[in-house]
């Protein structure tokens, strides 16, 4: 019988996909790229018409030899890379590694690792597509240009090991905007009046100061806060107007690669970097105790919301079964949004929806077993019926004055019988208004002012900068974790917490390439691009002709921020940790493994010590600072600056703050602060704690 070769892209699909397939096929690894633009040059000759010039990479030789002896034993050679431009790239790359012109290739793809979605794949072989291959082109000849001709510059003028990207140029300008308009928001004071009214049966219900007549009013300040609760004085309250809805919180839509980011971020704190490491094990496959290596996701870069007929059939068939025919979702959604949206790709969703998270999570690491739950979650929901709430509004009146209290409840739990998000139902003390009736008579309690003042901005965290950037049509599925990755790891950007921080040399890096290469870090210029490769990918746009309109300008840019540009001194972030052999203050510097403190007085003083990073609460032993410290694993914990004399750790943030109930400090899990003692009990929410710092 003739000898079938499939070559994959990773070694881990290739133990999934060879039990699927029988003796007759020989499964091997390319293990990605295997050509690449050289790293010590541009590798791009401008003069003959942007010719890309590829070389073998580093590492691959003996690779492809391998390779080439089991192409020569095949009868048929079938390329099954990833169903991205990316696979296509490697599967054209590996016909000229291989020399396989000439030999019977076909290219083949699946969506997901299962069986049938494997052997079907062979059952409709066709040739590379050029268009996808000459899109990836066209963004790695583009990303090359901007960072083979800018990067240099930076390290000329600022600092070596700089580096200036198509979008991560731009993410860092979105990121700085956001800082500056934090930096210049001027806080607005305001008001807000409660009143707590109590009705026949004794219920209690509390109702926000409208305004006076139809019109909203904001309350600006004490004075006139202070005329409202006067002319109030006395009054009688009634229920003026009642309105009872219903509304329907409609299911989610499965995930696609940026909605499964922002909401890993979210739910279980994963970075986008950890989501796409994790969500790629699930994809590639794992070993399932009695069914052997599966793979337990679709493919995980997309941008679609499509779920395939056969897919949506099984989730029917299962919601049918087990939950029954009421939470049983309507016809297929239709996806709305952005023409931006490739449907070459299904949603993120389980491969096989029987494999249920509970019953196969002794199989699988503790991170894969949360975000498989969560893909499983959000698809099973996906297919239901919608939630229904009923809504009841009052408009309760008293003198000139109007206010407004409003409850929902829920009266079908649809999807969310499976999968709910951050939404709670509304505060008990408003069930009271289900049981009122129009013309009603309240009876005063009390009233509760509060001072606000407005709030700036929020700054980004992984979670929204991925939203912003799709939302701009700013790169695509596989470029949010790397983008945010690079930005990181070139100290661009630092993390505190959730938040993301722009740092002096961020700060530096953005000013030069908004001055000097404007067109690189604008929105709509870099959406726009993205919208030419897509045309490329569609045969309607030639790859070439984008790189000919793009370089002449930046050409320009560089040869014109040469001259002008003057040399940029940053200066190290001084510390307040004192060098004990010379007496000078320490500075923070960067290094291949992180931030660490060295003596500015180098190369006299040449001392240098980690650097401790402090979190601004004190050790409940000794009273010195609590730093964050790391395991020889690379496990994060707490511990006392004083160490060794002090042995304080935790493996949870302690917070400025003492337990209530037995006087022990507290730490931060998810969403409370708990108290560190577990014999103790107590926990507060976070969101009731910002409250009554309010």
């Amino acid at each position: 019988m003739a000898k079938n070769l499939v070559i994959v892209e990773s070694p881990t699909k290739v133990k999934t996909i060879k039990k699927f397939l029988g003796k007759n096929y020989q499964v091997v690894a390319s293990q990605g790229h295997v050509r690449d633009l050289p790293k010590s040059q541009l590798g791009i000759d401008i003069n003959n018409d942007f010719e890309p010039r590829y070389i073998t990479i580093r590492g691959k030789g003996t690779l492809l030899q391998e390779l080439r002896k089991e192409a020569k034993k095949a009868d048929h050679i079938f390329l099954a890379t990833d169903p991205d431009r990316e696979g296509e790239a490697i599967s054209w790359h590996l016909m000229t590694a291989l020399n396989l012109d000439g030999r019977d290739v076909a290219r083949i793809t699946f969506n997901e690792i299962t069986k049938t979605a494997v052997k079907n794949s062979f059952k409709s072989p066709r040739a590379i597509d050029m268009n996808l291959v000459n899109a990836q082109q066209a963004r790695r000849v583009l990303d090359r240009l901007v960072g083979y001709e800018i990067s240099p510059l930076l390290w000329a003028k600022v600092r070596r090991g700089l580096s200036a990207g198509r979008v991560q140029s731009v993410a860092l300008r979105i990121i700085a905007d956001r800082e500056s308009e934090i930096e210049a928001f001027i806080p607005r004071e305001y008001f807000t009046l409660s009143v707590f009214l109590k009705n026949e049966k004794g219920g209690e219900i509390e109702a926000t100061y409208f305004g006076n007549g139809k019109k909203k009013e904001e309350i600006g300040s004490k004075d006139r806060l202070s005329e409202i609760t006067s002319a109030l004085s006395g009054a009688s309250y009634f229920v003026s107007a009642l309105k009872k809805t219903r509304r329907e919180k409609k299911a989610p839509l499965p995930f696609t690669t940026s909605t499964l980011q922002q909401e890993a971020f979210k739910a279980l704190n994963f970075s986008t970097s950890k989501t796409m490491r994790v969500a790629q094990q699930l994809y590639e496959g794992v070993d399932v105790k009695g069914h052997g290596t599966i793979g337990l996701i679709t493919y995980l870069r997309t941008d679609s919301v499509r779920v395939s007929f056969e897919a949506s059939e099984k989730a029917h068939d299962f919601i049918l079964e087990n939950y029954g025919e009421k939470y049983l979702g309507g016809s297929a959604k239709k996806q709305t949004g952005s023409a931006r949206i490739q449907d070459a790709h299904e949603a993120i969703r389980p491969a096989d929806i029987g494999y249920i998270p509970s019953e196969i999570k002794d199989s699988l690491s503790r991170d894969q077993y949360r975000l498989y739950q969560l893909i499983w979650k959000r698809f099973v929901a996906s297919q239901m019926s919608n939630a229904v709430y009923e809504t009841t509004s009052a408009k309760i009146s008293a003198g000139n004055s109007i206010f407004t209290s409003s409850a929902s409840k829920r009266i079908e739990d649809g999807f969310m019988l499976v999968y709910t998000d951050t939404e709670e139902d509304e505060n008990k003390k408003k069930s009271a208004l289900y049981s009122l009736e129009e013309g009603d008579t309240l009876n005063f309690i009390n009233f509760e002012e509060k001072q606000h003042f407005t709030q700036p901005p929020a700054h980004f965290t992984e979670a929204s900068l991925v939203h912003t950037l799709e939302e701009l049509g700013i790169g695509r599925p596989s470029t949010y974790a790397p983008t945010i990755a690079t930005l990181l790891k070139r100290h661009y950007v630092t993390k505190e917490g959730k938040s993301i921080f722009m740092t002096e040399l961020g700060s530096t890096v953005n000013k030069i390439m908004v001055e000097y290469f404007p067109s690189i870090v604008n929105e709509k210029f870099t959406a726009n691009m993205e919208s030419l490769l897509d045309g490329v990918e569609e045969g309607t746009v030639d790859w070439k002709s984008i790189v000919r309109n793009f370089y002449p300008d930046l050409d320009e840019s560089v040869k014109k921020a040469e001259k002008a540009l003057e040399k940029i001194t940053i200066a190290d972030e001084v510390s307040d940790v004192i060098c004990e052999n010379c007496g000078r203050r320490m500075v923070i510097k960067y290094g291949p493994h992180g931030r660490f403190l060295a003596c500015p007085g180098f190369p006299e003083c040449k001392n240098t010590k980690p650097y401790l990073e402090k979190i601004g609460v004190k050790c409940p032993k000794c009273g010195d600072d609590i730093v964050i410290r790391k395991t020889g694993k690379g496990r994060v914990f707490y511990g006392c600056m004083n160490y060794p004399k002090c042995d304080f750790t935790s493996w949870q943030r302690p917070v400025d703050m003492k337990c209530p109930k037995c006087g022990k400090y507290m730490v931060i899990r998810g969403n409370r602060y708990v108290c560190s003692d577990n014999e103790c009990g107590y926990y507060i929410d976070k969101k009731d704690v910002k409250k009554e710092q309010e």
